[in-house]
């Protein structure tokens, strides 16, 4: 399954399997070679539920990538939490905006999708404003990372 979400500037594409286990080996943060470990994890164990789990890189159209992002499982109560991260030397442009506005319209579209969710680091303002430009609001929640935020349908 190729899924790909098209925005203004970019393409939202869904890594194979083969293209996934090449950015791991290729990583050298131990934090997102984890990260991306456990996401090839759970397309190998969860193939009926693969965009769920499966790393998905934002690509400009001369197949430049400036970033990627994952959902983080579909839950039973329909609700799925995205993490996302543009390289540094594209910060500032609105890819993180533009993909988060593109594929939680995509999610929410999806059958059994209900509510996205995202958590940020407490310092990370650039992400906090990111969510809230997409319409994500704070839900009181301070997570693992920092401050939980909600889009819900």
């Amino acid at each position: 399954m190729n899924q790909i979400v098209k925005t203004k500037r970019m393409s939202l594409r869904m890594l194979s399997d083969e293209e996934m286990k090449k950015l791991i080996s290729e990583e050298k943060d131990p934090e997102m070679i984890q990260a991306y470990t456990e996401m090839y994890t759970g397309c190998v164990e969860n193939p009926d539920q693969r965009p769920w789990y499966a790393i998905w890189v934002m690509e400009l159209e001369d197949k430049t990538r400036v970033g990627d992002f994952c959902f983080k499982g579909l839950n039973s109560d329909g609700s799925v939490e995205i993490g996302y991260g543009v390289i540094p030397k594209y910060w500032g442009n609105g890819y993180a905006t533009e993909m988060v506005e593109s594929i939680t319209k995509w999610a929410l579209s999806q059958p059994g999708v209900s509510k996205i969710e995202a958590e940020t680091d407490l310092n990370n303002l650039a992400s906090q404003r990111v969510l809230e430009k997409a319409g994500f609001i704070p839900n009181g929640i301070i997570g693992e990372e920092g401050p939980r935020f909600v889009l819900v349908q």
